[in-house]
């Protein structure tokens, strides 16, 4: 490891946790990844509800959903998931524009579903936007693990 243990690492290095330690190890950034994912995608759903339970129209509820989860899977995914070090201003603001410019993408797509099976089929809202969000979360990864968070090479 090239890097310092965090709290992710002390976690699996406890008593009970030991025996998993190689699978972590060899899985680290997809578990991180699904870990927060998870909780990416439970808050995008909590706020849905949260907005739409206000009287929003599905559309801008998921708007505004993701726009507060986009900001929590960067601040997560820079961090523990791709452990991004920008240096400066500079990078660390293209970093940011890439993240969301890749996650506007997969909004749209997600927009295109709920318009699709809940405005114009007719199905209930809350199972739509679950369907939609595990689609999203793997067009979310290939974006974030190929353009986004790409690691560059390092010369010998």
């Amino acid at each position: 490891m090239d890097r310092e243990p965090d709290i992710f690492d002390r976690l699996m290095a406890a008593p009970l946790l030991r025996p998993l330690q190689p699978f972590w190890q060899k899985h680290r950034e997809a578990l991180l990844y699904l870990f927060f994912g998870g909780l990416t995608t439970l808050l995008s759903i909590l706020l849905f509800w949260l907005f739409t339970a206000l009287g929003l129209d599905v559309l801008i509820a998921n708007v505004l959903s993701w726009i507060l989860a986009v900001l929590f899977a960067y601040l997560t995914n820079a961090k523990w998931v791709f452990e991004a070090r920008p240096q400066g201003f500079g990078e660390r603001l293209r970093l940011l524009l890439r993240f969301y410019a890749g996650r506007l993408a997969t909004l749209g797509a997600e927009e295109l579903l709920l318009w699709l099976f809940i405005k114009r089929l007719g199905l209930p809202p809350m199972p739509v936007k679950i369907a939609a969000q595990l689609v999203v979360i793997v067009l979310n990864y290939v974006v974030s693990k190929l353009l986004v968070f790409r690691k560059k090479e390092k010369k010998e």
